[in-house]
């Protein structure tokens, strides 16, 4: 499998691990126990994550009503429905020209 074929396995799982990032958090904050904290939450979303991240406050309803936490989020999510069809129209081309040096 070549590098491009790759990338969207590599970003269902780690939407899957941000997912179950938010979950363990929901049931840490339920059980009393220790915490992800709210920057590495929206770190695993601005890395790949956001979809997952997304899913889980909606399913899980977590973190629905903390701001300015729901407001990154949606900045995240936003910034990378912009650049994966940026990526998608102009990525092929640029990988091409990076190996042509």
């Amino acid at each position: 499998m070549d590098t491009i074929a790759t990338l969207p396995i590599i970003l269902v799982l780690f939407n899957i691990v941000t997912f179950c990032l938010y979950w363990w958090d929901k049931e840490a904050a339920h059980d009393g126990h220790w915490r992800v904290s709210e920057a590495r939450l929206l770190q695993f979303a601005f890395f790949g994550g956001s979809l997952g991240a997304v899913a889980a406050q909606r399913i899980l309803r977590h973190k629905t009503r903390k701001e300015p936490f729901r407001t990154r989020l949606m900045a995240i999510l936003i910034l990378h429905a912009l650049l994966i069809p940026a990526a998608l129209i102009f990525g092929p081309s640029l990988y091409r020209m990076l190996l042509a040096g």
